[in-house]
């Protein structure tokens, strides 16, 4: 009997490993309808040959979720992979880079929906952007007829007449599912929305409620990356939606609030440390951990308050985490940032490094990255100038950080001061919690300049590109930070972020909304001076006559290594419009 699929298959990037294999897993759930002792899982072959016996992750009731081996060694010429589930019909395939070559790459951050009101309005299909994005990836996945711009056809030739997919990687930037629903679809939660704040603080989780609340966190994954209403794979023609893009590209995952609920980290001490919230964080995160960072739940140690933070009107500190032994058993582990409590990640692709920040772990009001989580991601910054055994003699010529919140934005002061004094620790009150969390915001201010002295010293001792890549705002921009007294022989580019939002969730289109932007607009046009030394500036987005694009979108991520004297980075928004998309280009 062919086994159900619950979830996946769901591909995760672990890096590239010394001997210079591209090392990629997949996560699989199936579930057991019948009960009682579960049959082995299926095998599956990657390239024509069997994989190793795949590991357990989670068992949860029914359903099981296991990780399986698709590591593919490099070779001279770039190569697209086939793997397939024995006793399924369905056959995927990925594209692994050629060795030394940097990785072309898609963007995308907020795949779904705050409210369920924000469907009606859309304009376009729920998954268009999606179906936009696999239709640039694959084109096997083209519907008929399909026309192609002169954009599309450059890729053409290059990529998909080469007989590869054009992304190696699908990094996501954040919000990859959203845990809003909980408070509507658990009764006790719904109730508590409606308690005084006093009743709410003193709110004592119960056993029976915590196990709804962990049943909550590891289904909806299920339910919302691989919907019951999809046809199973291999029958029939392919949706195009979130779970065919993770099936068919790596991804690199980090979560944002909605991955928790909306606003985690940004509300008081006092709330943020409640019963309640503790559970909702403790199961939250053991959910992120299996299914978007694919690591067994039993790997999974506890966040433990530091003895110094034990004053909860502080910003917390936890104990490091040592997690080169907690995870030294799992050849496949996660390159996660050395003795630091949360999850922030760092790959080396030859002369790409991709610097992964968690920004919810330890946040609070007046802190995003704790002491510990600074060392080691300096520490890691410190070393990007020696070759790793993969790519000896490549030196890194392009830093790209994963921001999920932007650190270059318009910076809403009266906003911000009108929203701190009267949106106070409302779950739902999703405006005052997004300005909150900004790097912006007056609480981070000075962080956000520790960040960007942080990006800016590396760029200048390695003399390569740093680039900021950021969701979570549901636009799409660009803008810069400068140095307001360097010389262009100490100091050669500017720090850059690209903001692409979202993939899924609307864009600013009610009438209130086009309020926000047009103040949004107005206040990009003028530059930020943080301090002394660095200005920070909106630019004008490629092809738009304003500072900030309100459409859903996806951004395209390529670097031109044979570009003289440096590096170029090709970045590519998609933008979806009524009739169709357009593509707005930037290089750097």
């Amino acid at each position: 009997m062919t086994t159900s699929i619950v979830l996946g298959p769901v591909l995760s990037f672990r890096g590239v490993s010394d001997d210079g294999h591209w090392r990629v897993t997949a996560l699989v759930g199936f579930t057991n309808p019948m009960g009682g002792p579960a049959a082995p899982p299926p095998g599956m072959d990657c390239n024509g040959k069997p994989c190793p016996l795949p590991v357990l992750l989670l068992t949860h009731g029914k359903d099981e979720y296991w990780r399986y081996d698709l590591t593919v060694p490099m070779a001279k010429r770039e190569q697209q992979v086939p793997f397939a589930l024995h006793g399924h019909d369905a056959t995927w395939h990925f594209t692994v880079p050629a060795r030394g070559q940097a990785p072309r790459m898609a963007y995308v951050s907020c795949n779904g929906f705050s409210d369920p009101s924000g469907m009606r309005k859309l304009v376009r299909p729920a998954n268009a952007v999606w179906a936009d994005l696999l239709a640039n990836h694959d084109r096997g996945l083209r519907p008929p007829n399909y026309p192609l711009d002169k954009e599309q056809l450059w890729h053409e030739e290059r990529v998909h007449q080469q007989g590869v997919q054009r992304f190696h990687l699908l990094l996501m930037g954040g919000d990859q599912i959203y845990f809003d629903s909980i408070w509507e679809d658990i009764p006790q939660l719904k109730e508590w929305v409606g308690m005084s704040r006093d009743a709410q603080l003193g709110f004592k989780v119960t056993k029976t409620l915590e196990q709804a609340i962990e049943t909550y966190y590891l289904k909806l994954y299920s339910q919302r990356w691989l919907p019951n209403k999809r046809k199973p794979w291999g029958q029939g023609d392919a949706p195009c939606d979130a779970a065919d893009a993770m099936a068919r590209t790596p991804t690199v995952m980090m979560w944002d609030d909605h991955d928790i609920f909306d606003g985690w980290g940004s509300y008081s001490p006092a709330m943020q440390h409640c019963p309640l919230f503790d559970v909702l964080f403790t199961h939250a995160r053991r959910a992120f951990w299996v299914f978007q960072m694919q690591h067994a739940l039993a790997d999974l140690p506890d966040l433990a308050l530091h003895p110094q933070s034990a004053n909860l009107q502080q910003d917390p500190q936890y104990q490091p985490i040592v997690w080169q032994h907690q995870l030294r058993h799992d050849p496949l582990a996660l390159p996660l940032l050395d003795a630091q409590p949360g999850f922030s990640a760092a790959y080396r692709m030859g002369p790409v490094a991709l610097l992964v920040a968690d920004l919810r772990t330890e946040r609070s009001r007046t802190q995003i990255w704790g002491r510990h989580t600074w060392a080691a991601a300096q520490t890691w910054l410190q070393n990007l100038s020696k070759s790793t055994p993969a790519y000896k003699n490549a030196p890194c010529k392009h830093l790209l950080c994963m921001s999920s919140v932007p650190v270059v934005h318009p910076k809403l002061s009266l906003v911000e001061g009108l929203l701190d004094t009267f949106g106070q620790d409302h779950v739902q009150d999703s405006n005052a919690d997004d300005l909150k969390d900004h790097w912006s915001h007056d609480d981070h201010e000075g962080e956000r300049k520790r960040l960007l002295e942080t990006l800016a010293r590396t760029a200048q001792t390695l003399s390569l590109q740093a680039t900021i890549l950021s969701g979570d705002v549901h636009v799409a921009a660009w803008g810069t930070v400068t140095s307001r007294h360097s010389t262009p022989e100490a100091y050669w580019a500017p720090i850059v972020q690209f903001t692409s939002s979202a993939v899924v969730h609307p864009s600013l289109t009610g009438v209130a909304e086009r309020l926000f932007l047009w103040t949004l607009n107005k206040t990009a046009a003028k530059p930020q001076n943080l301090d002394a030394q660095y200005t920070v500036e909106m630019m004008l987005f490629p092809g738009h006559n304003q500072y900030i694009m309100p459409a859903r979108n996806w951004l395209a991520l390529e670097l031109d290594t044979a570009a003289q004297p440096r590096p170029k980075l090709w970045a590519t928004w998609r933008c979806e419009g009524e009739k169709g998309f357009s593509n707005h280009l930037q290089v750097l």
